[in-house]
Order: C-alpha cells, then structure tokens, then sequence
C-alpha cells in the first residue's frame, strides 16, 4: 500500500472559510518535531556518555551516573505541568502560537546547556542549573506533539487526517536518529579529553539553528480555519481548558491516559532491554555500542512504517489497529527479551524491527490522530497533551518496576518482563477499545459527541 498522498488538490477550503493547507501543516509538524525531539534525546545520550563526568562529584562514580539519569526522568515530572499550561495557550490563543513558542523554548533550553560551567568550575551550582534546564525542556515539549498533531488534523482532509497527522510521528523519530547521528560520531572521532572538555557542546549550541528554523517553518502556516472561526467567534469568557477537560471529558481522559501505557513496549525494548543486555549483571555480554545501533535501527525502522500505518489507519479505522498492535507487541517482547538471552545480535535487530519498528508503531503511528479525534475543538491541545504527558510520566517508571521485579541474578526474565508488558498492553487495549469509533466521522460530527460509550 503506497502512502503518497492522492492528486487532491494541495489546498481546500474549510470550514471556517479560509485555506485548509494539510500538507504545509504537516510538514511543519514534521520538521518542528524532528528538532524538537533532536533536543530532547540529544539530552537524554549525553546524559549517559557524558554528563556523569562533566556535572557532578567525580569520587563516586556509581551515585554520578544515578544522579545524571535523575536529571533526564525529572523532564518527565515537568511534562504534565507544560501539558496543562501549553495545552491553555494552544486552545485559547492558536495552534501556531503554542508551536512557535515550544519551539523556541527548547532550543533556548537546549543551547543554554551548552554553554554551562562543569562542576570542577562552579560545583553544586552546575548540577541545579542542569536541572533547571532539564525542566524547562520537559515544560516545552508536552505542548510540541498536542499542538503540532491538532494544526495537522484540523487543516487535513476528513479521510486522510491519519495518514498526515502521522508525520508529526515520524518527525519524533527523526529527530532521535539526528541526535544520535551528531553526537556518536564526535564521541568516537574526538580524543576523550577533548571530547569531554568541549566536543560534546557542539550539539547542543547547534539548537540555534532549532531557534531560527523554528520561527521560520512556523511563522508561514495559518491557523486551521475552523479554529480561525470558532475562536473568533467564542464569547469573551471561557472555563479554563483544564477545568472544562476535567468537567466534560474526564473518561476520556482516563482512557487516554491508559492507552498510552501502551509506550511500555519501548520501555520493555529499548530501555530495560538494553539494560538486560548489556549489564554485566545478567550476563548476556552485549556492548553499549552494539545496543545504540539496536536502537537506530528501531528508530529507521519506525521512519518507515509510521506513514504506513497512518494511511492504513484512514482505511480500517484507528481502534482495532492501535489495540491489536499493542496487544500483539505485547506478546513478543518476550521473544525479543528471549533473543538478548540468546547473545545472537542478528536475531536482536530481527526482533526489534518486528516489535519496535512494526507492531508497536501500529500503536504510535496512529493514537495522536485517535486522541485527537476523541476532544471537541476548543479543548483538543489541552486533552491531547494532558493526557498523553500523564501517561509517560507514569510509563517513565515502568523500566525501574521492571528492574525490580526481574534484578540481576533472576531467572525467567523474559517471561517475567514480558508478561509484566503484555499486562498493561492488555489494558491500554481495553480503554482503546471503549473510546469512541471515529472511523468515517467529520470533526464536525466529532465535535459534538458526548462522552462516549463504551465500543459506540
């Protein structure tokens, strides 16, 4: 099945009256959240190659490393709180303005950190300012996805908004390659010395080309015209978006939040599962380079298929899709955890492509369309990110239940680990399954549903 767009014309009016443009929409979506994303994983491989050395007290490396990733899960515990602000300024003053604004949050963020003082220069001071900018990340990018995936499903087209709204997905991914792709290599060409002193700034003050492609991409797309309409014609007094969320949909939003529990799939594959299989503690003796590779090629693999998905999604309808691919990536974790045990990396990069690259972007390729879709107009960024930044946030721990359930030294941990995920699967499969069908369905006829049935 082709994902190219049909010869439709490039532009179509709306509802609102003005230029309905989805393939503009989607290509800002696209690039803003490839550079978007790019700051944010940037943070999250220097935060393991590089900043246990740099930031914090060198006598213990254990508790330096320990303390370096406390400072990548703390963007987590920011994201909820960018979700409920963010999400208010996206639905009450535009699409755009949230996206530009994110944006350049980031990449300010981004840059400052690489021009922080280490810990030999200022001491405890580099760690809190680390921390600090490591918050401000998290706030920025809850409102990146919510905002980008509504501009795009607002601007497309009633029965091709899954296959663009899809892009945005797929920008994620880019985003995570081109971190790794400027950050490995200066790791691997530059003397450690070197490296360590002032090579691994070099990405991170790279953000200002994020700061002005930013403006520039975004600054050209205009808000969807339905919004344009709906907002200008809103009375001057409005429920904060938070609140109204909370009075109208809060079973949306519990499902919402169970649904993307589905993330535990990545958590299982490539964070516990790099864990398993390189930790001298379980015993299955792969490489930390080996691993970044696996991950790479996950993350291809997904660039790939994420279009695909969001096409089939126009076709088949969004909910069998999301839970069967939820459900069915759940299943073979194990198998892929079974691949680790056995130390064969081909069948490694097998398994991850199947999982990862496959099954589970069934799920991602198609749930910020999905989610989307089960909010009314005037609170859609504010559902869409509270919701999907609550449930990573909660997803986030999911790698230390696994490590503490299944420590070094236990049997059985594939199937105990795969199990574990094949359980919550299960469950986002259930709350997906009790949304609202929106196959075949207008935003029109989307925005005036109640809260849904169970299966309606």
């Amino acid at each position: 099945m082709s994902t190219t767009p049909t010869r439709a014309p490039l532009t179509s009016q709306g509802a609102g009256g003005g230029v309905r443009d989805p393939r503009k929409a989607a290509m800002s979506g696209w690039i803003g959240s490839a550079l978007e994303y790019y700051d944010f994983a940037l943070y999250s491989l220097a935060a393991t190659l590089v900043f246990p050395a740099i930031f914090f007290p060198s006598g213990n490396p254990t508790a330096a490393i320990i303390a370096s990733l406390a400072t990548y899960a703390v963007g987590y515990v920011s994201r909820p709180i960018g979700a409920v602000v963010l999400g208010a300024y996206g639905d009450r003053h535009g699409r755009k303005k949230v996206l530009v604004f994110a944006m350049l949050l980031m990449g300010f963020a981004t840059f400052a950190v690489g021009l922080l003082p280490t810990y030999g220069q200022v001491g405890l001071l580099a760690p809190a300012l680390l921390v600090i900018l490591r918050l401000i990340q998290g706030f920025a990018v809850a409102g990146e996805l919510g905002g980008a995936s509504a501009m795009i499903v607002e601007h497309s087209p009633d029965a091709k908004r899954g296959f663009f709204a899809s892009f945005s997905l797929q920008g994620t991914q880019v985003g995570s390659i081109l971190a790794t792709a400027v950050l490995l290599p200066l790791a691997a060409l530059l003397p450690a010395d070197q490296f360590s002193s002032w090579g691994w700034r070099i990405p991170f003050l790279l953000s200002a080309v994020v700061i002005l492609a930013g403006y520039l991409i975004r600054r050209r797309v205009t808000e969807p015209p339905a919004y344009a309409a709906q907002s200008g014609a809103a009375p001057a007094k409005q429920r904060f978006p938070l609140i109204e969320l909370l009075r109208t949909r809060p079973g949306v939003l519990v499902r919402c939040v169970a649904m993307t529990f589905t993330n535990v799939i990545g958590m299982a594959t490539l964070i516990f599962g790099v864990s398993y299989a390189t930790q001298k503690g379980y015993g299955n003796g792969f490489s930390s380079s080996e691993f970044l590779w696996v991950t790479l090629v996950a993350n291809i693999a997904a660039v790939i298929t994420i279009p695909f998905f969001g096409a089939l999604s126009d076709r088949i309808g969004r909910r069998m899709l999301m839970a069967a691919g939820g459900v069915i990536g759940g299943v073979l974790v194990t198998g892929y955890l079974w691949a680790i045990q056995q130390g064969s990396l081909p069948l490694v990069f097998v398994c991850v492509v199947i999982v990862q690259g496959i099954f589970f972007q069934m799920w991602n390729a198609t749930f910020a369309t999905f989610f989307q879709e089960q909010f009314p107009m005037r609170i859609r960024v504010t559902g869409f990110a509270v919701s999907q930044n609550i449930g990573l946030m909660i997803a986030s721990f999911f790698p230390s239940i696994f490590t503490a359930i299944a420590p070094p030294g236990s049997t059985n941990v594939p199937l105990t680990i795969g199990l574990t995920t094949l359980g919550i699967c299960l469950v986002s499969a259930v709350a997906t399954l009790m949304s609202s069908d929106t196959k075949g369905k207008s935003l029109e006829d989307l925005e005036g549903l109640k809260e849904a049935r169970p299966g309606s």
